[in-house]
């Protein structure tokens, strides 16, 4: 009720999707002045907006999906005003990754949020392998069209960790899915997947067993590569890459795995 009621109290309502607000505001008989506040148009309309507030206008900031400012263009037009003395107020509403949080069933206690994963492959890989000693609980944005390549990345990156997909969370069509990394892959598989996506990851298990499970995500990895046919040289130096570790640590467990193959086949 109070988002509402400073909807109709600010002389201009700067949305990142106007169309989106406007039906907002015509389903609560709002008519606010409405203008465009997105990632194209944030530098010359930051300005006009600051200007706006110091002309002593009141202007009200709205995020087409999540909170203003969170993975949101708007955290530039807010640094600018702060860094101009311009008083913020901010205005509690949903917020889509403590509420994915809170209903996932993985640990609350501590946990990191890390926006959009990278979309280019091997940028996506490498961004979950700085993830793989991480203990914290693990939120992350995603698009719908990219949620299964990136359970993909995760699973082979960080292995079949627990994990929960919460798909329009707060919303009529509102999903949660719970389970493993390879089930999420299956489950969204089934079809095309549609809507805002938070993906809540459990951490690594301790500190203690960090090394532990490395190590068999290592091994998976190596036996993977060679399986497809790539020299063990080539395996090791992809491994190193991915996982960032000393390539004499690789070229161990390479050459353990070769150790088992030779005592196989005599």
């Amino acid at each position: 009720m109070r988002a509402l009621r400073v909807l109709k109290e600010v002389d201009i309502i700067a949305a990142e999707d106007t169309r989106v607000t406007r039906k907002l505001l015509s389903r609560f008989d709002i008519h606010t002045i409405l203008i465009s506040y997105h990632q194209n148009s944030r530098g010359k309309r930051a300005e006009e907006i600051v200007g706006m507030l110091q002309d002593g206008k009141n202007v009200a900031l709205v995020s087409d999906a999540g909170t203003p400012g969170i993975s949101d263009p708007g955290h530039e037009l807010i640094a600018i005003c702060i860094a101009e003395g311009i008083r913020i107020e901010p205005i509690p509403g949903p917020s889509a990754i403590i509420t994915a949080l809170v209903v996932s069933g993985l640990s609350t206690t501590s946990f990191a949020f890390d926006g959009f994963p990278p979309r280019k492959e091997n940028e996506r890989r490498a961004f979950f392998a700085n993830l793989r000693s991480e203990t914290r609980t693990v939120c992350l944005y995603e698009s719908p069209l990219r949620l299964v390549k990136t359970l993909q990345s995760i699973l082979e990156v960080l292995g079949d960790r627990p994990v929960a997909v919460a798909r329009e969370i707060t919303k009529v069509h509102e999903e949660i899915f719970r389970g493993s990394v390879s089930q999420a892959i299956e489950h969204f598989s089934a079809g095309k997947v549609r809507g805002e996506v938070v993906i809540v990851l459990g951490g690594c298990i301790s500190a203690e067993n960090g090394q532990v499970i490395e190590d068999r995500r290592l091994e998976s990895r190596l036996r993977e590569l060679l399986g497809q046919g790539m020299s063990e040289k080539d395996a090791v130096r992809q491994c190193v890459i991915e996982f960032r570790l000393s390539r004499r640590r690789v070229y161990a467990a390479a050459l353990a795995i070769k150790g088992e193959k030779s005592s196989a086949a005599s």
